[in-house]
């Protein structure tokens, strides 16, 4: 189907198709809904869709009551499920990477080859789940309890283990290299083997055992388990592809609402457009742009305070010297975005996810970063005095020359930033190697 439209002198001819049909069920607004009214409904739905995979990514699960709901096999990537009710429910091989799921109840919940990389399980009750070879590399275990748990085979490598509890829990064949403050976890009764695998990528021994009030058992040497990955899930969607050619016309003025129609309806036929028209002024104050796929999109320069970005889709956006003060980003994909010299502050970037992404010179002053992704990011030389970071991932990150005065640094992971005599601290104070070796990071001198 062909169809011509007009933006102040602008044709856009767009030729629409519809992508193919998989094998998996996608993402449906009111699939979440019965998941939530019932899930034993919801059961009966998967029974008839033959188990396929399902796509929940992103879902809003929060304080939901998933009592023994079956979610097997579903990709519930950065999904909310804080406070919910998940136990019994069935989790196997279903992907949570970079779920938050801080104070849920998986009590007796089967994740037994789940992929939970990255995921947040903050103050979790899982007593008697069922996580045999789940990959839960670089997890947020602060205060979880997996008291009588089984996770055998499965991959704590670098994940978090402050005051986590695993009293009487099944730790044969766990590999815990790099897993942070294990001194502080309480492995009580817990089973320890000669095939688990301790912080410092030693096998664990029997004195090992012994010190941390653990049982020691002799195994046959095993060799090193393969860790679940994220399954491959290509879903169903009801939105159109499109493919789009244009000729611009050189006019140099278009009004807001049509700037937000051009910029949404088609992303290639914008950058098309804004590289015909360099001097054309993007002014977006406040504009609603909640889960627009903009990938790749050429925001430089454009002046958008107050724009609600939340859930969109941002990777790879050109975005350098743009005004987004006190613009929302919540949960927001941003992945490799560039964002050099941009002014971000007071904006809110809760949970979005930045890996890669070029946040060089940027004003980042009082802005919000909570639980915000930014593994290897580029924040040489940021402004992020009273910013919030309150469980940032910033694992690589540079913040070399960054300003983190009066900022709020409680429980991030900076696990191979690197640190600069220029990195101005909290307190004020220019960092130093001992801050830097403290805290895991990699303190570089110029």
């Amino acid at each position: 189907m062909k169809q011509i439209r007009h933006f102040a002198g602008i044709a856009l001819l767009i030729v629409s198709g519809f992508l193919p049909l998989s094998s998996a069920i996608g993402f449906d607004p009111d699939a979440v809904k019965l998941l939530v009214k019932s899930p034993k409904e919801w059961n009966a739905f998967r029974q008839q869709h033959s188990m396929q995979p399902v796509d929940l990514n992103k879902a809003k699960l929060e304080d939901a009551d998933l009592e023994g709901a079956n979610l097997s096999n579903s990709s519930l990537v950065r999904a909310e499920l804080s406070g919910a009710k998940l136990n019994r429910a069935d989790l196997r091989g279903s992907n949570l990477q970079q779920a938050f799921v801080k104070k849920a109840d998986l009590k007796e919940a089967d994740l037994s080859s789940a992929y939970l990389v990255k995921v947040n399980l903050k103050e979790a009750y899982m007593e008697k789940s069922r996580l045999q070879k789940a990959n839960l590399q670089g997890a947020n275990l602060r205060w979880t309890r997996f008291d009588r748990a089984d996770l055998s085979g499965s991959n704590l490598q670098d994940a978090v283990l402050f005051e986590t509890s695993f009293i009487d829990a099944d730790l044969r064949g766990v590999n815990l290299k790099g897993a942070l403050y294990l001194g502080n976890a309480n492995l009580r009764g817990a089973k320890i083997s000669n095939n688990t695998i301790t912080p410092s990528g030693e096998k664990a021994t029997a004195s090992w055992a012994a010190i941390r009030d653990a049982e020691y058992r002799k195994e046959p040497d095993a060799t090193m388990p393969v860790y679940a990955e994220p399954p491959v899930m290509v879903f169903a969607t009801p939105s159109a592809g499109m493919k789009s050619t244009s000729s611009p016309s050189g006019q140099a003025v278009i009004g807001s609402q049509q700037q937000q129609a051009l910029m949404v309806d088609d992303v290639e036929t914008w950058n098309t457009m804004r590289a015909a028209n360099p001097e054309l002024k993007i002014e977006l104050k406040e504009e609603k742009l909640e889960n627009a796929k903009l990938k790749g999109v050429n925001l430089q320069k454009a002046s958008m305070p107050g724009a609600d970005f939340e859930d969109a889709n941002l990777d790879e956006a050109m975005m350098e010297g743009a005004d987004l003060s006190k613009a929302n980003f919540q949960k927001a994909d941003m992945k490799k975005v560039k964002l050099h010299g941009a002014n971000l502050s007071g904006a809110s970037l809760d949970r979005a996810f930045m890996e890669g992404a070029d946040l060089s010179n940027a004003n980042l002053s009082g802005a919000n970063l909570f639980g915000a992704m930014l593994q290897d990011a580029n924040l040489s030389g940021a402004n992020l005095a009273g910013a919030a970071l309150f469980e940032t991932d910033l694992e690589g990150a540079n913040l070399s020359g960054a300003n983190l005065s009066g900022a709020n640094l409680m429980e991030p992971n900076l696990k191979n930033t690197i640190i600069s005599p220029e990195t101005i601290l909290p307190s004020g104070k220019n960092a130093t190697q001992s801050w830097a070796i403290v805290r895991g990071a990699i303190f570089v001198k110029p």
